[in-house]
């Protein structure tokens, strides 16, 4: 259907519905890492927030409904386990109404493919009604090369498609490159490994990146705790203005809860991350 141009130059558009943070649903995103990070409890954070509304990041009120997570590297042990430890955080109630919402289906060892009938016929049944599915991780759900641009465009077309038949978002978790690894610049854009199409092609792009350690020393964070803390931010928003970095710090469990730190040499900590980001710039690692 074409678009009358008369009415959308005199008719007030509607608001656009957020999933998380501009986030617009039925859109494509990312959550950007390196592996070991945290970035799958991250995931099911998101998930059980969007279910039920407990918000244990300080992102804000968002509207909730049905949620999918489909982890493939992952086992329905360790899900398990995760799941046991966020549920300390939720009332009785609150854990029944995520029960009610959230869809967890494993598929270690399924090699799921988004490009055969049988997968992309069991992804759309699952989007039907829902505001976000969860892919954990992206190179699961395809055998292409992820260097290749034009097999990266069709990967992100087939998300795109899914999400906009269903208007339900998608976000699908991804590696950061080794470059961005090695020089801590895992928060830029070009942090996502593989075909810039990666970036480029969607919507919405957030990361979550180890505490370095002039960042411990910024922030008076002793070394033998460092690891607790990572930062999560958006990066990549198309429909809104990006949202702060927050500091977040992990719990028994792996739970990530919002913490907040005094700055005692914010000029020194951005010339070092400006520093670095002049040389992360290839993502075809």
């Amino acid at each position: 259907m074409s678009l009358n141009i008369m009415e959308a130059f005199e008719a007030p558009p509607q608001p656009i519905d957020y999933v998380l943070p501009n986030l617009a649903i039925g859109t494509v995103g990312a959550i950007v890492s390196p592996g070991g990070v945290g970035k799958s409890m991250l995931a099911l954070q998101l998930a059980v927030q969007i279910t039920c509304g407990v918000d244990l990041l300080n992102l804000g009120d968002y509207p909730t409904g049905l949620v999918a997570y489909l982890p493939v590297e992952d086992s329905a042990t360790i899900v398990h386990h995760r799941l046991y430890a966020l549920g300390k955080y939720l009332t009785a109630c609150q854990q029944k109404i995520v029960a009610d919402r959230l869809f967890v289906k494993p598929l270690v060892g399924k090699c799921p493919n988004i490009f055969l009938p049988d997968w992309s016929n069991l992804i759309d049944e699952i989007s039907k009604g829902r505001r976000l599915i969860i892919l954990d991780t992206l190179r699961r759900f395809h055998h292409e090369d992820e260097n290749n641009s034009g097999a990266m465009s069709r990967v992100i077309g087939k998300l795109e498609g899914i999400a906009a038949d269903s208007g339900c978002s998608i976000i699908f978790l991804h590696h950061s490159n080794k470059g961005a690894a090695t020089m801590g610049v895992g928060d830029i854009q070009q942090a996502s490994r593989g075909s810039s199409v990666l970036v480029d092609n969607i919507r919405w792009q957030s990361y979550l990146a180890g505490m370095s350690t002039l960042e411990a020393k910024t922030y008076g964070i002793s070394e033998d705790i460092r690891n607790q803390f990572v930062r999560f931010g958006i990066n990549k928003a198309n429909y809104g203005e990006r949202a702060p970095d927050r500091w977040l710090q992990r719990h028994e469990g792996g739970v990530l809860r919002i913490t907040a730190f005094s700055l005692k040499n914010n000029k020194k900590l951005i010339k070092e991350r400006t520093s670095a980001w002049s040389g992360a710039d290839n993502d075809n690692w």
